[in-house]
C-alpha cells in the first residue's frame, strides 16, 4: 500500500476517496449531539405544521435525554477545557437556554391540540431550540473540538451514546417519572454550576 494511502487512513480517512467512516463520526460527540439536533428539527418542523400532543411527546422526550447527556457528561467536560474564562459564557448561556425549553414545555401541554395558541407556543419552541443548536453548533462545538481534541471528543461520544441509551430505555418504561427525576436533577446541577 503507498505511503500516503497508509497515513490517510490513520487519520480516520477511508482508503478510496478519503470520507471519514461512519464509525469515527458516529462516536465523536459532537456528530452525535448535531444528529440530535437534526433530528429534533425535523420533528419541530412537523410539530408546527401538524401539531398533536403524541408528537409533543415525542419532542419532548428528545429534548429531556439530550438535554440531559449535554448536561451531565459534554459541557462539564467543555468547560473543564476552556483555556479563556471569557469563553465561559458560551457554557452559562447553553444551560439557560435549556432551562427556557423546560419553562416552554409544560406551556405547549396545557395548550389544546390544534389551537392557535398551541401552534404559536410550538412556533417558539421550534424558534428557541433552532438559535440554542445554531449556537452551539457555530459558537460552542468549534471552541470544543479544539479544546478537547479528537480523541476526547471519541471517548465522550461513547460517553453520550451510552447515557442516552440508559435515558431512552428508562423514557420507554417510566415516561413521567424519568423526566421529574431529570428535572430534579438538573436544579441541582444549576445549584453547584
Amino acid at each position: 500500500m503507498p505511503a500516503t494511502s497508509r497515513k490517510r487512513s490513520t487519520s480516520g480517512r477511508t482508503r478510496s476517496g478519503g470520507r471519514q467512516t461512519k464509525s469515527r463520526s458516529a462516536s465523536d460527540a459532537i456528530s452525535l449531539l448535531k444528529q440530535d439536533h437534526q433530528h429534533v428539527r425535523q420533528l419541530l418542523k412537523r410539530l408546527e405544521s401538524n401539531g398533536s400532543e403524541e408528537l409533543l411527546q415525542q419532542v419532548e422526550n428528545e429534548l429531556k435525554v439530550h438535554t440531559q447527556i449535554e448536561e451531565e457528561i459534554f459541557y462539564p467536560a467543555f468547560k473543564e477545557a476552556l483555556k479563556s474564562q471569557k469563553d465561559a459564557h458560551i457554557y452559562f448561556e447553553a444551560l439557560e437556554e435549556h432551562h427556557v425549553v423546560d419553562l416552554v414545555l409544560p406551556e405547549i401541554k396545557s395548550s389544546s391540540e390544534g389551537s392557535e395558541e398551541f401552534d404559536a407556543k410550538a412556533k417558539v419552541l421550534k424558534d428557541l431550540v433552532e438559535h440554542h443548536a445554531e449556537e452551539e453548533e457555530t459558537e460552542m462545538f468549534p471552541r470544543a473540538r479544539k479544546a478537547l481534541g479528537a480523541t476526547r471528543l471519541r471517548e465522550l461520544g461513547d460517553q453520550l451514546n451510552e447515557r442516552k441509551q440508559e435515558l431512552m430505555g428508562e423514557a420507554g418504561t417510566d415516561r413521567t417519572g424519568v423526566f421529574e427525576r431529570m428535572l430534579g436533577r438538573k436544579k441541582n446541577r444549576r445549584r453547584c454550576a
